[in-house]
């Protein structure tokens, strides 16, 4: 006789088809938004700074939150969703035809009509987002977010590794045009198939008294709701820290190490391995261990990832192949642990009254980061230029310094983030035990040498 599904096993209707659009959404946005689109952009001669532009484009945009927030009661969580991603997928497509028109344009209009495109693409992107995370916030019970953001991740995660590891292939050595146009086109298509299973997540009926209700929105009070605060501060730290390391790790490994275009996306497509292993790691678990520790163990493990980088940028290190795919790996997992866990919490502090807009401030905090970060770093790589010098036993060029920079930041997030309230919370020092001895992935100890 099978046992009764208890309430936190069984899976809240609607979720699976969010799962299959995550997946789908994945094998499109990496494309115009990761390592394909700053390699083209580096093709037709794209500086750091203008880098730091594309890279910071899609969070900056973000902003637009704000006042779309005022809408979202009134047109409904999914027409406002599905509106938006359905006009973005015809961005893309103009994405697609740009390299075609290398016969007849220049470089520097090309580069200007990709920057224009995507402008578009991630001011309607910015536009429309502002109603996903209270939709999901509404469909998704208490007890099961931890799952949820968990298999989400990881559908994103697997659908990003896809896309990269097949523009690799497409790209090769040295890629001609037509190559990026397909794989634009390729993101286009997915695009368009994604918006099938967004279509299929269940709506959330708005109640009347908060759709018509015309009470000034207190930003300033919400902004000061104690919990609220304090995550949203290590929001913005990370996000501070983290912009930019995408785009320059893999602007490092094409200036810096001369790496063909194909081996770069294969090296960057093992971080979304590393994502798709945090379902491994830690599906099961966030909901009882909480947001807390997981943050914890994640920016520890941030600053030894980032030592590795500058010991590399400064030539402690050479760069062989299977330390680039472990630093990888770890970014990766380490990403998606901290996406998992701010996004957990911020269901979980946020209250239903208001809920649009402390979401949407929420993400336009974070996001205006995200989106400033890159272009500050893209400025400090290029003022350093080609200066360098010998310090404790590195050579400092600009990719150290930038490095060392992110390091800094990190390690003044991991202070803010042990300021977090979050009452239920276990220590971290119960999150490693649970990972390293109560856990079934203990037998990797063995491997560990022993005297």
């Amino acid at each position: 006789m099978t046992a009764p599904q208890t309430t936190a096993t069984v899976t809240p209707p609607g979720l699976h088809p969010a799962w299959r659009f995550a997946l789908f959404n994945g094998l499109s946005f990496q494309i115009v938004l990761g390592s394909p689109m700053i390699l083209y952009a580096k093709t037709l001669g794209a500086s750091a700074t203008v880098l730091g532009i594309i890279a910071g484009m899609m969070p900056l945009l973000v902003i637009f939150q704000i006042p779309a927030a005022n809408y979202i009661n009134r047109i409904g969580y999914k027409r406002f969703v599905l509106g938006g991603w359905g006009t973005r997928t015809v961005f893309i497509f103009g994405l697609a035809l740009v390299p075609l028109a290398s016969g007849f344009l220049d470089a520097t209009t090309r580069l200007v009509l990709i920057l224009t495109l995507l402008f578009g693409f991630n001011l309607v992107r910015g536009i429309s987002s502002c109603a996903w995370l209270p939709w999901i916030a509404a469909l998704v019970p208490e007890h099961f977010r931890g799952k949820y953001v968990a298999r989400d991740a990881a559908m994103v995660n697997l659908g990003s590794f896809l896309t990269v590891a097949i523009s690799a292939v497409c790209l090769g050595a040295a890629p001609h045009p037509w190559q990026f146009a397909v794989i634009f086109a390729f993101s286009a298509v997915t695009g368009v198939i994604s918006l099938a299973f967004l279509n299929r997540i269940p709506d959330v009926a708005i109640p009347e008294e908060v759709r018509t209700s015309g009470e000034s929105v207190p930003w300033l009070a919400m902004l000061r709701h104690p919990p609220f605060f304090k995550l949203l501060r290590v929001v913005v730290a990370w996000a501070v820290a983290y912009g930019g390391l995408t785009a320059f790790t893999v602007a490092f490994l094409k200036t810096e190490t001369g790496m063909a275009e194909g081996k770069i996306l294969f090296v960057t497509s093992v971080a979304f391995l590393g994502g798709l292993s945090s379902l491994w790691l830690f599906g099961s678990r966030l909901d009882h261990l909480g947001s807390k520790p997981v943050l914890g163990f994640s920016f520890a493990m941030w600053l030894v990832i980032l030592a590795g980088w500058m010991a590399l940028a400064g030539g402690a290190l050479t760069a062989s192949l299977t330390l680039l795919l472990v630093l990888q790996f770890l970014m990766g997992l380490c990403a998606a642990l901290v996406g998992m866990a701010h996004s957990r919490l911020a269901m979980a502090i946020v209250p239903p009254q208001g809920r649009n807009h402390f979401f949407a401030l929420y993400s336009v905090f974070a996001n205006v980061a995200l989106g400033l970060a890159p272009i500050a770093w893209g400025l400090l790589i290029d003022a350093v230029g080609a200066r360098q010098g010998e310090f404790l036993g590195l050579v400092w060029n600009r990719y150290t310094v930038f490095f060392a920079a992110a390091a800094a930041v990190i390690a003044l997030t991991f202070a803010l983030a042990r300021r977090i309230d979050e009452p239920k919370a276990a220590s971290l020092e119960d999150l490693l035990t649970e990972i390293l001895i109560a856990s079934p992935q203990r037998f990797w100890l063995r491997f560990w040498p022993r005297e």
